[in-house]
């Protein structure tokens, strides 16, 4: 996307950006700000634990220094609550975590302005560049099959079926297997 430039942060950096992730979380979640679990409280949590946990990365993509939208996660550790509430059996092994195998890609959202532009997948992408995890796993609300389409055709593929807290939505489980990193 042109004029779009992209910023990376680490946990460390968080602060710097955290209000602009609220904010654009709010503008896209304004629909669904009653329900507790989308409130951008919960949200704010949420962001708290992951950039709590290693590996923790944010991208932040701006046209005219307006934040447009972003994407971040962390390395799976071993022990993660990330697969609590899995209700699909997998392959032994599969949910196994050991921090260095799995980063999950916690959130990734654009404005509806840029939305079809390109600008997700170009978050995506510098949000996955240089890291060194084996693959990526990500969580898509069952009531939007159009962004699980878009995720296949980037290269993910169905793992599971999952509801990680008890008020959430259920989710669909992605993964992305990475042959070159």
């Amino acid at each position: 996307m042109d004029g779009m430039k992209l910023e990376r942060r680490d946990a460390g950096g968080l602060p710097e950006i955290r209000r602009q992730l609220l904010d654009v979380y709010a503008e896209i979640y304004a629909d669904r700000a009653g329900e507790e679990f989308h409130s951008v409280a919960r949200f704010d949590e949420r962001l708290g634990w992951n950039a709590e946990v290693p590996g923790f990365t944010a991208v932040v993509g701006y046209l005219d220094e307006v934040p447009i939208g972003y994407a971040y996660g962390c390395t799976l550790q071993a022990g993660t609550r990330w697969w609590n509430g899995l209700r699909t059996t997998v392959p032994e092994g599969a949910t196994v975590e050991d921090g260095r195998r799995t980063f999950a890609l916690s959130e990734l959202m654009v404005l509806s302005e840029v939305r079809g532009t390109g600008a997700a997948k170009i978050i995506h992408d510098e949000l996955l560049r240089g890291r060194q995890e084996e693959r990526v796993t990500l969580l898509v609300e069952r009531e939007h099959p159009k962004v699980c389409s878009l995720y296949t055709t980037w290269g993910y593929g169905w793992f599971g079926e999952v509801q990680p807290f008890p008020d959430s939505p259920l989710y669909d489980a992605l993964i992305l297997l990475r042959a070159e990193r």
